[in-house]
């Protein structure tokens, strides 16, 4: 294979070896190897390669793709008897990278739900047939009227003690279940979330295993409405849906009973801990963060391969066109969200780990970490996909008119992620859950109570000015994250303990906050994965070139975060001006430290051109000759006159168009 002479400029200047770097990335040789062999069995596969390109695939053939890609996959692995997530994870990617899988909220939370929060019977009787997709089930949570405000759902489940059923009903138009993915056409079974109502009181939110559709020819059962909500920007694989109930009866055992129980007579029993039904969100919001991750590394694998092999306009009149990539306003486009990745990446393992931690605490009956958990996991799944959607954006535009194609590859990368901003919690109201837990955190700060673990930098003495000097050490930046995170925690929490003690309700006093409660959710977060990204930058263990070029993004992921937020950092005078100018050429020099190994960098999140799908990210780096060739595939380029020259074009040139209505007239 040819490589174009500049990318392999590129690859030869490289400071560090990109196939260390990748080892830790994907957790040693032995992964890479085994990861690189799974993804070629899917490259090899000719079912798999059988498909329309998905760049030409109308929305009821994307659909129809999905669903085959989603079944052969399942029975792939299977028979190669592969049980281990992450592999599986490697061979979904290889198959379907950045499409939708109808059958994934089946698998990672219809049967974890049942999993954690039914009983012994109700997982013998689900989750087995669900495991062998005898059912296929979904989450139906959000609904027409109510995403992430769950106590605020309207679908009921009214308890019947004469014939041991819940009836459920959809009383509003507002309380249709509305954008469920897998429920328009795919599913015959939803975890159901539904207020429930128990000897004529409410008892809140719970879920309840329903059918919804046969078994025998999958139609709507007798009482229930339902069906795909149409197109939509991205997603054209997924049947997002629409579910209603009209006096739809179940069996009083849909109610998944482990912890809360309504009793044959209508009693209820609530559940010890009202927070254990955290625990499918929070493993849900958990692997947003590497998801957004991903994607914003494969946009700038695309983005910085494609600017090292484009030349445009010349520096000197009469001169070579330089690199894109060698202009300073590319690199303050590339660099830092690449940077960003590298961070996203490492913080979005050690959430799944954290994850699996405090999991296995509950299984026990130990809660005590899991608001911490959950308090993180929102925060970051807000942060995180907040900057791979806009990031991606940029990447794209970053690609000039070509990025706008889908040739590129970065549109169907955009389009897949940005959902993340809403599903699972709408992104400001996840930072409002993340900001309760820190102003409650202050609180006990305030009273003398020492923090444990990452807050316990509320802890820390207030200094009046940083020592950040010319060496911009790391230890120096954290401090100043740290500094600025509570300072802004204070502020939110000081103001709202001033509107109460005025006389305000909590709730009204939260929303006259809510500004400051998200600007310091926000810089927490930030502070965090400044943090996790200086501890694995800094691990004895690491290979030393590999290390400098990862202390070296690192350190740019901090100081562009501060040059982004710079008010935020002098406000009260900790840092100064002449330490804002020390951030900014140091921002400078170290685009100019990482312009040797950009694209090496990016050759080490080892993501093939099959998963990847870019003409203009082609590691061979021969865009204009893959850009053509895509051109030729266009469904309009199988007729070289098109029929509406005939219909419309032709006689519009010779004066005889006529059109069956009248022509308005003023």
């Amino acid at each position: 294979m040819e490589v174009n002479i500049d990318l392999q400029k590129e690859r030869k200047s490289a400071t560090f070896e990109t196939e260390k770097l990748t080892e830790i990335l994907y957790n040693g040789k032995t992964m890479v190897r085994r990861r690189r062999y799974l993804q070629n069995i899917i490259f090899q596969d000719k079912y798999i390669n059988s498909f329309t390109p998905w760049w030409n695939r109308e929305r009821d053939e994307s659909y129809d793709t999905a669903v085959k890609k989603s079944v052969y996959i399942n029975k792939l692995l299977r028979d190669l008897n592969i049980t281990n997530g992450v592999e599986q994870f490697y061979i979904r990617e290889a198959a379907a990278c950045q499409e939708s899988n109808p059958l994934g909220l089946h698998q990672v939370m219809f049967i974890p739900t049942i999993e954690k929060q039914g009983t012994k019977e109700q997982i013998a009787k689900y989750v087995e047939p669900a495991k062998q997709y005898k059912i296929l089930g979904t989450y139906a949570q959000t609904e027409l009227g109510h995403g992430t405000f769950i106590r605020g759902l309207e679908t009921t489940a009214t308890y019947d003690p004469n014939t041991e059923e819940f009836i459920i009903n959809s009383p509003t138009l507002s309380s249709m279940k509305y954008w469920p993915g897998s429920m328009g056409k795919t599913c015959n079974y939803v975890i159901l979330m539904a207020q429930l109502y128990s000897q004529g009181k409410r008892h809140g939110i719970h879920a309840f295993v329903v059918q919804i559709r046969s078994l025998k020819d999958h139609t709507p059962l007798p009482g229930i409405s339902v069906g795909d909500i149409g197109n939509k920007l991205g997603y054209g694989g997924m049947d997002n849906g629409y579910l209603m109930f009209n006096n739809y009866r179940v069996p009083r055992d849909s109610m998944l009973m482990r912890y809360a129980k309504v009793e044959k007579d209508g009693t209820y029993l609530p559940p010890q801990n009202a927070k254990v039904a955290y625990g499918s969100m929070v493993y849900i919001r958990a692997l947003i963060v590497g998801d957004c991750a991903r994607s914003l590394a494969q946009a700038c694998c695309i983005t910085t391969r494609y600017s090292a092999v484009r030349r445009q306009t010349e520096i000197r009149p009469g001169g070579e066109e330089p690199q894109v990539i060698d202009y300073q306003t590319q690199q303050e486009k590339i660099f830092p969200l690449l940077s960003a990745a590298y961070a996203f990446l490492f913080t979005g393992n050690m959430m799944v780990q954290e994850y699996t931690r405090i999991n296995a605490d509950m299984e026990k009956g130990r809660f005590d970490e899991m608001q911490v958990l959950h308090a993180l996991a929102a925060g970051l799944k807000a942060f995180s996909s907040d900057t791979a959607s806009n990031g991606i954006d940029k990447l794209r535009m970053a690609c000039g008119g070509h990025g706008y194609s889908h040739a590129s590859g970065i549109p169907k990368i955009w389009a897949n992620i940005t959902p993340a901003c809403t599903y699972e919690g709408e992104n400001t109201v996840m930072y409002l859950q993340c900001a309760r837990y820190l102003v409650k955190q202050y609180a006990q700060a305030a009273t003398g109570q020492k923090l444990v673990g990452f807050m316990s930098y509320l802890n820390n003495p207030v200094k009046q000015r940083s020592a950040l000097n010319d060496a911009l050490s790391m230890s120096d930046l954290i401090e100043a994250y740290e500094h600025t995170a509570a300072r802004l925690i204070k502020v939110a929490a000081t103001r709202m303990q001033s509107m109460m003690k005025g006389g305000m309700s909590v709730e009204e006093a939260r929303n006259k906050c809510a500004v400051p409660m998200v600007y310091a959710a926000k810089a927490h977060c930030q502070a965090y994965v400044v943090k996790m990204f200086n501890t694995v930058a800094n691990r004895p263990s690491l290979d030393t070139s590999v290390a400098r070029v990862l202390q070296t993004l690192c350190k740019l992921y901090a100081v562009y975060g501060i040059n982004q937020r710079l008010g935020e950092f002098i406000q009260d005078g900790f840092l100064d001006g002449q330490q804002a100018d020390m951030i900014l050429n140091k921002t400078l020099s170290l685009f100019a430290e990482i312009r040797p190994n950009a694209v090496a960098l990016v050759d080490a999140f080892d993501y093939p051109d099959e998963i990847l799908q870019s003409c203009i990210g082609r590691y061979d780096g021969r865009v204009y000759e893959a850009l053509y060739e895509y051109a030729k595939t266009s469904p309009l380029n199988k007729q070289d006159v098109h029929d509406s020259y005939y219909t419309t074009l032709k006689p519009l040139m010779k004066g005889e168009l006529k059109f069956d209505t009248p022509t308005a007239r003023l």
